[in-house]
């Protein structure tokens, strides 16, 4: 579903590439973790990826469309939570999730599966007409998740989707990832938390320096310790 090839960025006024050369590929029924310290380049792969940030090299397809040469096609099939959590802050939740759908051409059947189903499973209902300017961080977070689902896209991409989540609400999104990409969905999230890698992860990227470091297959290594293994990883980078 998701093919990145030798993607590098260089951001214009940096004499490093944020990212090189980076090889990864995400296939229907996975889902793929990115690991990495702060400022490592987990953000900005995720942002080529989606089309937000130009890139200097290589090349990313979705569905076999090429985000640079079929852009709306590849963005289509892409549902996004960003890291920031940013939303239209004087929408209601449910204008916000039909604005969203609109964009992304879902049908009146799929808003309504989101403005009820989704939003009930994240415990949203309440606030959906409400403004979004009232909203705490976290249910911020929920209405930007069903935003991203309302047009059930076939490549669900997360940035630091745990952040600021309660315990509960983590444990019901760590299980609904792991769903999606059951219901043969594609799904690409980056995150500090290890816990949840381990455990909805069928693939881990480990991301040092703008590299691809370390590419594991959990389901081939399931004794792999991932804490162990992220503290070697980046015991290396401060030799």
């Amino acid at each position: 579903m998701l093919k990145i090839t030798d993607l590098s960025k260089k951001y214009p006024k940096n004499t490093d590439y944020s990212v090189r050369k980076i090889n990864l590929e995400v296939a229907e029924g996975e889902v793929v973790g990115l690991v990495g310290s702060n400022g490592a380049g987990k953000s900005t792969i995720i942002k080529s990826v989606i089309g937000v940030l130009p890139f200097n090299e290589g090349s990313v397809t979705v569905g076999g469309f090429d985000v640079n040469a079929q852009p709306e096609q590849a963005k289509k099939l892409i549902g996004y939570v960003p890291d920031d959590h940013s939303v239209y802050d004087k929408l209601t939740g449910r204008e916000y999730v039909n604005y969203i759908g609109s964009l992304y051409g879902a049908t009146k059947a799929q808003k309504e599966h989101a403005l009820t189903e989704l939003a009930e499973s994240f415990d949203i209902v309440a606030a959906l007409d409400k403004q979004i300017a009232t909203y705490s961080h976290g249910m911020k977070q929920k209405i930007c998740i069903v935003g991203a689902l309302v047009h059930e896209p076939a490549l669900w991409i997360l940035d630091e989707p745990m952040v600021g989540l309660d315990p509960q609400t983590m444990k019901l999104l760590c299980n609904f990832i792991r769903q999606y990409a059951d219901d043969k969905h594609a799904v690409l999230f980056s995150s500090h938390n290890l816990d949840a890698v381990a455990k909805i992860c069928d693939k881990v990227a480990f991301i040092k320096s703008g590299e691809l470091v370390r590419f594991v297959d959990l389901r081939a290594e399931s004794d792999l310790d991932l804490d162990d293994l992220y503290m070697q990883i980046n015991e290396v980078s401060d030799d």
